[in-house]
């Protein structure tokens, strides 16, 4: 490795380091161990082969040296032939172990990735719904990502060079000694010219590269929020190109103003030491050959000195980084562990049953539940705050209680807050009661397994998300052993059939970021034709329609009409004429049950669900307005009669 390849080591080590200092926490490290077992035997291999390597590396500057001397003393040609071919070897044979330990060193590094990509990934699916209604993506993005790599490098990095530098640098500085003391410890005491220049410009560096980082950032989040499709739509509604462009720009410059004070920083640098090197080399050549001329030094031992210098150097200055680079692992290692040791609120138990076949009913009994606060459910970091809100708790739902017979609707009305998305989220069981229960089929929810409530319960909320996919990913994504009849099926009674044939691809066809391609009517029979496909036994729809026009909502009407025949259902519906037929209609107001009936018992009772019926038709009903409008007139007739 030549002087000038080992200053950029150094130097990238230091700038990519993070900069924590924190103590070795015993825990983190047992769990690494554990991590690592599975790869117990590349890890071994890696370990032998580093040695292998720092063998080879001290072999062929001895061997030049020799190569030199046989020349001086006027050796015979097959002396020199053998040397010169056993460093022909040891070059191949350093060349195939550096290829077998990049292949080690991938297969180790991508095999952990893999681990704790795929155990972060199954942790945070098993996390409540409250976790991402809290967390930023970005961040927690970023722990599969950037935090699990930084743990990676450990192995694959940090492991070999620590074994292979510690051995090179055990048999460089011996070899060294036996040839010459002095030119040795004058090589040692160059050192620090290496380290505190490069830890120096490293930090430098660093900050330039944070800084950067953060503009980067700023500028992925304003384009991720401006080529949106809503994002677009609002800019080119309110937005001031202009003004967007510039804010941008102003951006981008200072990032580009950094990269210039970047490079050139590096550039100054790399050439100081490379300068450095330079005049190293040349005093071990001077005082080498000075000691040659006198004869107390082979001619030789100085090239294999001069040589060596660079073997020592790459070692001692990784070695000085170490300690900076395991402290870093250690913290991507504890970033990770921090998302996996969040516990999940919700989860099977041991003995949990499956619900059994057939029509089922549901039940709320006494239920009281509050949402939980932030402080059980996320992590200051996650949110990007320095501290987690611990307020939460309140009841939002206070003793709930209801029963759906099979195959029958309740219908959940009321005001906006008074609780009935909450009484939907629970039913699927996206959060635990407080106190009662919840029950399927007479089971109470948490004697359930996750499994068979996803199998029984279905659900259509009022945003109708779909993932940027196809038509059929989108679907399948419900039944995945659906056959092409069943989806063609599904998007028939989800009167969906034309529209999917019509378009380009059919069933391939992609529907764009949260399915925005297609209308808001469209994306909400999507929905539905993905409902029809599960075949579940419980449907909830949460204001399925609230956002449609009348044409889309006739269309999504017929739809459901289809998608809740047999079923049981729970229906919050904000138009009370989408209710009507329901066998029971709940009243629901501050996180009570205020009335229940029939449509027509609660016309005749005269309370609040009458008082919202009155509100909502009276605004729409022509006749009334023209009674209204014909009072006033007769008003104000009589006001000017009476003038």
């Amino acid at each position: 490795m030549s002087m000038e390849t080992t200053a950029w080591t150094q130097l990238h080590s230091v700038m990519n380091a993070q900069t924590e200092t924190r103590p070795f926490a015993r825990a983190t490290l047992r769990r690494i161990g554990a991590f690592a077992r599975p790869h117990r035997t590349r890890i071994a291999q890696f370990v032998v082969l580093g040695v292998a390597t720092a063998l080879l590396a001290v072999a062929t500057p001895v061997l030049a040296g020799h190569v030199v001397d046989a020349i001086v003393t006027g050796d015979d040609e097959g002396t020199v032939v053998r040397l010169a071919l056993l460093i022909a070897l040891i070059a191949v044979a350093e060349a195939a172990l550096g290829i077998l330990g990049r292949r080690l060193s991938a297969t180790l590094g991508e095999g952990l990735i893999l681990d704790l990509r795929t155990a972060v990934f199954d942790h945070v699916q098993r996390m409540p719904v409250a976790f991402f209604t809290r967390t930023r993506t970005g961040a927690l993005v970023s722990r599969l990502n950037n935090d699990v790599i930084g743990a990676q490098r450990a192995f694959s990095n940090t492991l070999s060079g620590v074994v292979s530098n510690f051995v090179t640098l055990l048999l460089t500085l011996a070899v060294m000694l036996t040839l010459s003391w002095q030119i040795t410890l004058l090589a040692l005491a160059l050192l620090p010219v290496f380290v505190i220049p490069a830890r120096r410009m490293g930090s430098r560096m660093a900050r330039m590269q944070r800084e950067a980082a953060a503009l980067n950032a700023a500028m992925g989040t304003r384009m991720t929020e401006r080529f949106s499709a809503p994002g677009a739509t609002l800019v080119k509604l309110f937005g001031r190109p202009e003004q967007e462009s510039e804010e941008f720009a102003a951006r981008a410059r200072r990032v580009a103003d950094i990269g210039v004070r970047t490079a050139t920083a590096q550039s100054v640098f790399i050439t100081a030491l490379t300068l450095v090197s330079a005049l190293a080399l040349a005093l071990v050549y001077g005082l080498g050959g000075w000691f040659a001329l006198r004869g107390t030094l082979e001619p030789g031992a100085v090239v294999s000195l001069a040589l060596l210098l660079t073997r020592l150097y790459a070692p001692l200055t990784a070695l000085a980084g170490a300690r900076v680079e395991v402290m870093s692992a250690l913290v991507s290692f504890e970033r990770v562990f921090e998302v996996l040791d969040l516990k999940p609120l919700i989860e099977d138990k041991r003995d949990a049953r499956e619900i059994g076949g057939g029509p089922v009913a549901v039940e709320f009994d006494d239920v009281r539940f509050g949402y939980p606060s932030a402080d059980k459910v996320s992590l200051a970091s996650l949110e990007e705050v320095a501290s987690l809100d611990t307020r939460g708790g309140e009841e939002v739902l206070k003793g709930i209680s209801f029963r759906a017979e099979p195959g029958q609707t309740v219908a959940l009305v009321g005001s906006s807050g008074a609780g009935k998305s909450t009484i939907a989220q629970l039913l699927p069981r996206l959060y635990d009661v407080d106190e009662g229960a919840v029950r399927v089929g007479d089971e109470d929810l948490r004697d359930l397994t996750a499994r068979s409530l996803r199998e029984t319960i279905g659900m259509v909320t009022q945003d109708g998300h779909l993932f940027h996919d196809s038509v059929r990913a989108n679907l399948l994504l419900a039944r995945p052993t659906a056959t092409e009849d069943d989806l063609w099926d599904a998007l028939r009674r989800s009167r969906l059939e034309d529209l999917v044939r019509s378009l380009p691809d059919g069933l391939d066809t992609v529907v764009g970021e949260r399915g925005y391609r297609l209308s808001g009517g469209e994306r909400q029979r999507m929905t539905i034709a993905r409902l029809l496909l599960a075949r579940q036994r419980v449907v909830i729809l949460d204001e399925a329609t609230a956002h449609l026009d009348n044409t889309s909502e006739a269309a999504v009407q017929e739809a459901l009409t289809e998608a809740l025949e047999g079923r049981t259902a729970i229906v919050i519906a904000h138009r009370l004429s989408t209710i009507r037929a329901a066998d029971q209609i709940l009243v629901v107001e501050a996180g009570q049950i205020v009335e229940r009936g029939t449509h027509d018992e609660l016309l005749a009772a005269g309370g609040r669900y009458a008082e919202l019926h009155r509100t909502q038709f009276e605004e729409r009903d022509p006749a009334k307005v023209g009674q209204d409008i014909d009072q006033k007139d007769t008003k104000l007739d009589n006001i000017i009669a009476s003038i």
